[in-house]
Protein backbone atom coordinates (compact mmCIF):
# COMPACT_ATOMS: atom_id res chain seq x y z
CA UNK A 1 0.00 0.00 0.00
CA UNK A 2 2.68 2.42 0.88
CA UNK A 3 4.62 2.31 -2.18
CA UNK A 4 1.44 2.23 -4.08
CA UNK A 5 0.41 5.18 -2.66
CA UNK A 6 3.23 7.01 -2.30
CA UNK A 7 4.89 7.10 -6.03
CA UNK A 8 2.41 9.29 -7.24
CA UNK A 9 2.63 12.19 -4.83
CA UNK A 10 3.85 15.05 -6.02
CA UNK A 11 5.11 16.39 -2.75
CA UNK A 12 7.28 14.89 0.61
CA UNK A 13 7.16 15.38 3.80
CA UNK A 14 9.16 18.43 5.28
CA UNK A 15 10.90 17.97 8.65
CA UNK A 16 10.61 20.51 11.22
CA UNK A 17 12.71 22.64 12.36
CA UNK A 18 11.39 23.28 15.60
CA UNK A 19 12.14 21.05 18.27
CA UNK A 20 10.73 21.00 21.86
CA UNK A 21 14.40 19.79 22.56
CA UNK A 22 16.13 22.78 21.97
CA UNK A 23 13.67 24.64 24.40
CA UNK A 24 15.72 23.04 27.54
CA UNK A 25 15.65 24.52 31.36
CA UNK A 26 18.85 25.54 32.23
CA UNK A 27 18.79 23.26 35.27
CA UNK A 28 18.68 20.32 33.31
CA UNK A 29 22.48 18.28 33.03
CA UNK A 30 23.96 18.87 29.57
CA UNK A 31 24.64 15.30 30.00
CA UNK A 32 20.99 14.69 29.86
CA UNK A 33 20.41 16.65 26.98
CA UNK A 34 22.98 14.88 25.04
CA UNK A 35 21.26 11.74 25.58
CA UNK A 36 17.76 12.96 24.98
CA UNK A 37 19.17 14.55 21.28
CA UNK A 38 20.68 10.48 20.39
CA UNK A 39 17.22 8.92 21.43
CA UNK A 40 15.31 11.68 19.64
CA UNK A 41 17.49 11.43 16.69
CA UNK A 42 18.16 7.45 16.50
CA UNK A 43 13.90 7.28 16.75
CA UNK A 44 13.64 9.43 13.54
CA UNK A 45 16.75 8.01 11.86
CA UNK A 46 14.99 4.48 12.63
CA UNK A 47 13.08 3.84 9.31
CA UNK A 48 16.28 4.16 7.21
CA UNK A 49 18.26 2.09 9.07
CA UNK A 50 18.75 -0.01 6.32
CA UNK A 51 20.23 2.91 3.82
CA UNK A 52 22.42 4.74 6.13
CA UNK A 53 23.84 7.34 5.21
CA UNK A 54 27.62 7.66 5.92
CA UNK A 55 28.19 7.75 9.75
CA UNK A 56 27.61 11.47 11.32
CA UNK A 57 26.42 12.78 14.85
CA UNK A 58 23.01 12.41 14.61
CA UNK A 59 21.23 15.80 14.15
CA UNK A 60 24.04 17.13 12.53
CA UNK A 61 24.31 19.77 10.20
CA UNK A 62 25.55 18.70 6.80
CA UNK A 63 25.88 22.21 5.53
CA UNK A 64 24.30 25.62 6.36
CA UNK A 65 23.09 27.86 3.05
CA UNK A 66 22.96 31.37 4.28
CA UNK A 67 22.63 30.36 7.92
CA UNK A 68 19.82 27.71 6.86
CA UNK A 69 20.86 24.15 8.14
CA UNK A 70 20.87 21.38 5.82
CA UNK A 71 20.75 18.00 8.28
CA UNK A 72 21.40 14.27 8.18
CA UNK A 73 17.24 14.12 8.53
CA UNK A 74 16.75 15.68 5.75
CA UNK A 75 19.26 13.85 3.42
CA UNK A 76 18.20 10.57 4.78
CA UNK A 77 14.52 11.78 3.54
CA UNK A 78 15.98 11.96 0.42
CA UNK A 79 18.26 8.88 0.45
CA UNK A 80 15.18 6.81 1.02
CA UNK A 81 12.77 8.28 -1.31
CA UNK A 82 15.35 7.95 -3.98
CA UNK A 83 15.63 3.87 -3.28
CA UNK A 84 19.75 4.24 -3.51
CA UNK A 85 21.46 1.01 -3.34
CA UNK A 86 23.97 0.48 -0.62
CA UNK A 87 27.09 0.33 -3.00
CA UNK A 88 26.18 3.86 -4.25
CA UNK A 89 25.00 5.34 -1.14
CA UNK A 90 28.63 7.39 -0.80
CA UNK A 91 28.13 9.06 -4.27
CA UNK A 92 24.21 9.63 -4.23
CA UNK A 93 25.29 11.38 -0.33
CA UNK A 94 27.19 13.65 -2.26
CA UNK A 95 24.30 14.37 -4.85
CA UNK A 96 21.90 14.40 -2.93
CA UNK A 97 23.11 16.94 -0.50
CA UNK A 98 24.06 19.38 -3.43
CA UNK A 99 20.59 18.99 -4.55
CA UNK A 100 19.27 19.88 -1.32
CA UNK A 101 21.69 22.95 -1.42
CA UNK A 102 20.09 23.78 -4.82
CA UNK A 103 17.00 23.54 -3.81
CA UNK A 104 17.42 26.31 -0.47
CA UNK A 105 19.07 28.76 -2.35
CA UNK A 106 15.59 28.41 -5.22
CA UNK A 107 13.40 28.39 -2.17
CA UNK A 108 15.19 31.74 -0.90
CA UNK A 109 15.01 33.74 -3.67
CA UNK A 110 11.42 32.22 -4.32
CA UNK A 111 10.56 34.17 -1.07
CA UNK A 112 12.89 37.59 -1.65
CA UNK A 113 10.09 37.41 -4.77
CA UNK A 114 7.34 36.42 -2.78
CA UNK A 115 6.48 33.88 -5.31
CA UNK A 116 5.64 31.61 -1.97
CA UNK A 117 2.89 34.27 -1.33
CA UNK A 118 1.35 33.41 -5.38
CA UNK A 119 -2.09 31.95 -5.31
CA UNK A 120 -0.79 29.35 -7.54
CA UNK A 121 1.82 28.35 -5.52
CA UNK A 122 -0.19 28.54 -2.51
CA UNK A 123 -2.80 26.41 -3.69
CA UNK A 124 -0.31 23.57 -4.83
CA UNK A 125 1.03 23.57 -1.71
CA UNK A 126 -2.48 22.85 0.41
CA UNK A 127 -3.11 20.51 -2.43
CA UNK A 128 0.14 18.79 -1.60
CA UNK A 129 -0.63 18.82 2.44
CA UNK A 130 -3.89 17.15 2.13
CA UNK A 131 -2.67 14.55 -0.05
CA UNK A 132 0.27 13.86 2.83
CA UNK A 133 -2.63 13.91 5.74
CA UNK A 134 -4.70 11.50 3.45
CA UNK A 135 -1.94 9.43 2.78
CA UNK A 136 -0.81 9.28 6.23
CA UNK A 137 -4.53 8.64 7.10
CA UNK A 138 -4.95 5.67 4.65
CA UNK A 139 -1.83 3.97 5.63
CA UNK A 140 -2.46 3.94 9.12
CA UNK A 141 -5.90 2.55 8.70
CA UNK A 142 -5.28 0.19 6.26
CA UNK A 143 -1.90 -0.71 6.93
CA UNK A 144 0.33 -3.71 4.62
CA UNK A 145 -1.99 -6.51 3.91
CA UNK A 146 0.91 -8.60 3.78
CA UNK A 147 2.10 -11.43 1.32
CA UNK A 148 -0.98 -13.25 0.13
CA UNK A 149 -0.71 -17.02 0.85
CA UNK A 150 0.55 -19.55 -1.28
CA UNK A 151 -3.21 -21.06 -1.70
CA UNK A 152 -4.48 -17.80 -3.19
CA UNK A 153 -1.65 -17.30 -5.63
CA UNK A 154 -1.79 -20.99 -7.05
CA UNK A 155 -5.85 -20.03 -7.08
CA UNK A 156 -5.42 -16.97 -9.36
CA UNK A 157 -2.61 -18.87 -11.46
CA UNK A 158 -5.17 -22.04 -12.02
CA UNK A 159 -8.56 -19.29 -12.93
CA UNK A 160 -6.46 -17.65 -15.55
CA UNK A 161 -5.03 -19.76 -18.45
CA UNK A 162 -4.70 -17.34 -20.70
CA UNK A 163 -2.26 -15.77 -18.70
CA UNK A 164 -0.09 -18.46 -17.59
CA UNK A 165 -0.38 -22.24 -18.45
CA UNK A 166 -2.50 -21.87 -21.46
CA UNK A 167 -0.28 -18.46 -22.59
CA UNK A 168 -0.08 -18.14 -26.68
CA UNK A 169 2.57 -16.07 -28.33
CA UNK A 170 1.61 -13.40 -31.39
CA UNK A 171 4.30 -13.15 -34.07
CA UNK A 172 3.50 -10.01 -36.09
CA UNK A 173 4.17 -8.15 -38.60
CA UNK A 174 2.99 -4.36 -39.48
CA UNK A 175 2.47 -1.36 -41.76
CA UNK A 176 2.24 1.74 -39.51
CA UNK A 177 0.36 4.70 -41.80
CA UNK A 178 -1.81 7.62 -40.64
CA UNK A 179 -5.61 7.13 -39.82
CA UNK A 180 -6.64 9.91 -42.59
CA UNK A 181 -4.98 7.43 -45.29
CA UNK A 182 -7.84 4.78 -44.57
CA UNK A 183 -10.12 4.76 -47.40
CA UNK A 184 -12.62 2.68 -49.18
CA UNK A 185 -10.23 2.17 -51.57
CA UNK A 186 -7.42 1.05 -49.57
CA UNK A 187 -9.46 -1.43 -47.48
CA UNK A 188 -10.53 -2.93 -50.94
CA UNK A 189 -6.64 -3.13 -51.38
CA UNK A 190 -5.99 -4.57 -48.14
CA UNK A 191 -9.24 -7.37 -48.54
CA UNK A 192 -7.92 -8.34 -52.04
CA UNK A 193 -4.22 -8.26 -51.40
CA UNK A 194 -2.38 -11.76 -50.03
CA UNK A 195 0.68 -10.17 -48.57
CA UNK A 196 1.59 -6.78 -46.28
CA UNK A 197 4.29 -6.12 -49.63
CA UNK A 198 1.11 -6.15 -51.92
CA UNK A 199 -0.18 -3.22 -49.67
CA UNK A 200 2.85 -1.94 -49.54
CA UNK A 201 3.27 -1.27 -53.10
CA UNK A 202 -0.65 -0.29 -53.16
CA UNK A 203 0.48 2.49 -50.77
CA UNK A 204 3.87 3.39 -52.64
CA UNK A 205 1.89 4.24 -56.08
CA UNK A 206 -0.36 6.62 -53.98
CA UNK A 207 2.28 8.02 -52.22
CA UNK A 208 1.41 7.29 -48.85
CA UNK A 209 3.65 7.21 -45.88
CA UNK A 210 3.79 4.11 -44.24
CA UNK A 211 6.36 2.75 -41.61
CA UNK A 212 6.91 -1.34 -40.81
CA UNK A 213 7.33 -2.88 -37.22
CA UNK A 214 8.01 -6.05 -35.91
CA UNK A 215 5.75 -6.67 -32.83
CA UNK A 216 4.97 -9.77 -30.48
CA UNK A 217 1.97 -9.94 -28.55
CA UNK A 218 0.65 -12.78 -26.05
CA UNK A 219 -2.61 -13.85 -24.75
CA UNK A 220 -1.68 -11.78 -21.50
CA UNK A 221 -0.76 -8.25 -23.03
CA UNK A 222 -4.40 -7.95 -24.87
CA UNK A 223 -7.83 -7.93 -24.39
CA UNK A 224 -9.53 -10.91 -24.27
CA UNK A 225 -11.99 -10.52 -26.85
CA UNK A 226 -9.07 -9.36 -29.56
CA UNK A 227 -6.73 -12.27 -28.26
CA UNK A 228 -9.47 -14.89 -29.39
CA UNK A 229 -10.00 -13.49 -32.13
CA UNK A 230 -6.45 -13.67 -33.71
CA UNK A 231 -6.33 -17.48 -31.71
CA UNK A 232 -9.43 -17.56 -34.85
CA UNK A 233 -6.95 -16.15 -37.56
CA UNK A 234 -4.91 -18.17 -40.09
CA UNK A 235 -1.35 -17.56 -40.91
CA UNK A 236 -0.65 -14.63 -42.80
CA UNK A 237 -4.20 -13.04 -42.44
CA UNK A 238 -4.16 -9.45 -42.37
CA UNK A 239 -6.41 -7.08 -40.61
CA UNK A 240 -6.68 -3.36 -40.11
CA UNK A 241 -7.02 -2.06 -36.77
CA UNK A 242 -6.84 1.99 -36.42
CA UNK A 243 -5.23 3.32 -32.84
CA UNK A 244 -6.23 7.25 -32.23
CA UNK A 245 -4.34 8.88 -35.55
CA UNK A 246 -2.13 5.99 -36.91
CA UNK A 247 -4.08 2.87 -38.39
CA UNK A 248 -1.83 -0.52 -38.46
CA UNK A 249 -2.32 -3.68 -41.31
CA UNK A 250 -1.24 -6.79 -39.39
CA UNK A 251 -0.37 -9.68 -40.43
CA UNK A 252 0.25 -13.01 -38.54
CA UNK A 253 3.58 -14.62 -38.84
CA UNK A 254 3.27 -17.25 -36.25
CA UNK A 255 1.51 -18.21 -33.01
CA UNK A 256 3.41 -20.76 -30.87
CA UNK A 257 2.74 -21.76 -27.28
CA UNK A 258 4.36 -19.65 -24.27
CA UNK A 259 3.20 -21.57 -21.03
CA UNK A 260 4.55 -19.48 -18.01
CA UNK A 261 5.12 -21.73 -14.51
CA UNK A 262 3.59 -21.22 -11.03
CA UNK A 263 7.24 -21.02 -10.46
CA UNK A 264 8.18 -17.86 -12.48
CA UNK A 265 4.61 -16.34 -12.06
CA UNK A 266 4.12 -16.39 -8.36
CA UNK A 267 6.22 -12.99 -7.21
CA UNK A 268 3.97 -11.07 -9.73
CA UNK A 269 0.38 -12.27 -8.63
CA UNK A 270 1.56 -11.87 -5.28
CA UNK A 271 2.12 -8.27 -5.90
CA UNK A 272 -0.70 -8.19 -8.03
CA UNK A 273 -2.97 -9.62 -5.48
CA UNK A 274 -1.88 -7.32 -2.76
CA UNK A 275 -2.31 -4.65 -4.74
CA UNK A 276 -5.88 -5.30 -5.58
CA UNK A 277 -5.90 -5.99 -1.75
CA UNK A 278 -4.62 -2.87 -0.52
CA UNK A 279 -7.48 -0.85 -3.06
CA UNK A 280 -10.05 -3.06 -2.08
CA UNK A 281 -9.62 -2.23 1.67
CA UNK A 282 -8.96 2.23 0.52
CA UNK A 283 -12.30 1.50 -1.51
CA UNK A 284 -14.08 0.21 1.34
CA UNK A 285 -12.68 2.95 3.90
CA UNK A 286 -13.77 5.42 1.48
CA UNK A 287 -17.43 3.65 0.96
CA UNK A 288 -17.61 4.12 5.00
CA UNK A 289 -16.92 7.57 5.14
CA UNK A 290 -19.01 8.43 2.25
CA UNK A 291 -21.92 6.65 4.37
CA UNK A 292 -21.70 8.39 7.21
CA UNK A 293 -21.01 12.02 6.02
CA UNK A 294 -23.34 14.48 4.57
CA UNK A 295 -22.26 15.48 0.97
CA UNK A 296 -24.27 18.34 -0.60
CA UNK A 297 -23.67 18.85 -4.32
CA UNK A 298 -23.97 22.59 -4.56
CA UNK A 299 -23.37 22.23 -8.52
CA UNK A 300 -25.82 20.07 -9.14
CA UNK A 301 -24.39 19.05 -12.43
CA UNK A 302 -21.49 17.25 -10.89
CA UNK A 303 -23.58 15.45 -8.34
CA UNK A 304 -23.15 11.29 -9.35
CA UNK A 305 -26.17 9.73 -11.14
CA UNK A 306 -26.15 7.35 -7.56
CA UNK A 307 -29.33 5.80 -6.23
CA UNK A 308 -27.55 5.99 -2.25
CA UNK A 309 -26.39 8.97 -0.68
CA UNK A 310 -22.90 9.34 -0.51
CA UNK A 311 -22.32 6.70 -3.15
CA UNK A 312 -19.67 6.50 -5.37
CA UNK A 313 -19.79 8.10 -9.07
CA UNK A 314 -20.72 5.44 -11.63
CA UNK A 315 -17.73 6.25 -13.55
CA UNK A 316 -14.74 8.46 -13.57
CA UNK A 317 -12.27 9.80 -15.52
CA UNK A 318 -9.00 8.09 -16.17
CA UNK A 319 -6.98 10.75 -15.10
CA UNK A 320 -8.79 10.79 -11.54
CA UNK A 321 -9.32 7.43 -11.32
CA UNK A 322 -5.74 6.08 -12.37
CA UNK A 323 -7.15 2.59 -12.87
CA UNK A 324 -5.02 0.38 -15.34
CA UNK A 325 -8.09 -0.94 -16.80
CA UNK A 326 -8.69 -2.33 -20.52
CA UNK A 327 -5.87 -0.36 -22.64
CA UNK A 328 -7.49 2.96 -24.79
CA UNK A 329 -5.95 1.08 -28.17
CA UNK A 330 -5.99 -2.42 -29.60
CA UNK A 331 -2.52 -3.22 -27.66
CA UNK A 332 -1.39 -3.87 -31.46
CA UNK A 333 0.64 -1.00 -31.33
CA UNK A 334 4.85 -1.20 -31.87
CA UNK A 335 5.30 0.67 -28.50
CA UNK A 336 1.92 -0.04 -26.62
CA UNK A 337 3.44 -2.90 -24.06
CA UNK A 338 7.26 -3.58 -23.11
CA UNK A 339 7.56 -6.96 -23.88
CA UNK A 340 10.29 -7.84 -25.47
CA UNK A 341 9.06 -11.31 -27.40
CA UNK A 342 10.97 -13.73 -25.62
CA UNK A 343 8.09 -15.10 -23.15
CA UNK A 344 10.10 -14.17 -20.02
CA UNK A 345 8.91 -10.34 -19.37
CA UNK A 346 5.53 -10.40 -20.51
CA UNK A 347 3.68 -12.74 -18.08
CA UNK A 348 0.27 -11.85 -16.63
CA UNK A 349 -1.56 -10.81 -14.92
CA UNK A 350 -0.03 -7.92 -17.27
CA UNK A 351 -0.56 -4.52 -15.26
CA UNK A 352 -4.19 -5.72 -14.57
CA UNK A 353 -4.93 -5.11 -18.09
CA UNK A 354 -6.78 -7.88 -18.82
CA UNK A 355 -8.51 -8.78 -15.73
CA UNK A 356 -12.05 -8.47 -15.44
CA UNK A 357 -11.71 -8.34 -11.27
CA UNK A 358 -9.34 -5.06 -11.90
CA UNK A 359 -11.58 -3.71 -14.48
CA UNK A 360 -14.68 -4.10 -12.29
CA UNK A 361 -12.97 -2.13 -9.39
CA UNK A 362 -13.90 1.42 -9.25
CA UNK A 363 -10.46 2.47 -7.44
CA UNK A 364 -12.41 4.86 -4.81
CA UNK A 365 -9.48 5.45 -3.07
CA UNK A 366 -8.52 7.53 -6.15
CA UNK A 367 -11.40 9.24 -5.99
CA UNK A 368 -11.43 10.31 -2.82
CA UNK A 369 -7.68 11.06 -2.75
CA UNK A 370 -6.93 11.89 -6.02
CA UNK A 371 -3.35 10.99 -6.96
CA UNK A 372 -2.45 8.69 -3.97
CA UNK A 373 -1.88 5.35 -5.83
Amino acid sequence: MSSTLENTMQSSYQNSTDSPLLSVPRLIPMRAVCAALVLASVALAGCNRDKPVPETKPGQALASVNGEEITVLQLNEEMQRAGVPAAQQQTASKQLLQALIDRELLENEAAKEKIDRDPKVMQAIERARSLIIAQAYMQKRVGDVGRPTEAEIEDYFNKHPQFFAKRRQFAMNQLVFPASSVTPELRAAADKARSLEEVAAYLDTRQVAYGRAQVTRSTADLKPELAAKLLSMPKGQLFLVQEGQRALLTSIDAVRDAPVSLAIAAPQIAQYLATRKNKELAQAEIQRLRATAKIDYLNKDLAPDAAKPGALPAAAPASLTGMPGAPAGSGLGPESTSNDGHGDNDIGPVADTVDADARADKAALDRGVAGLK
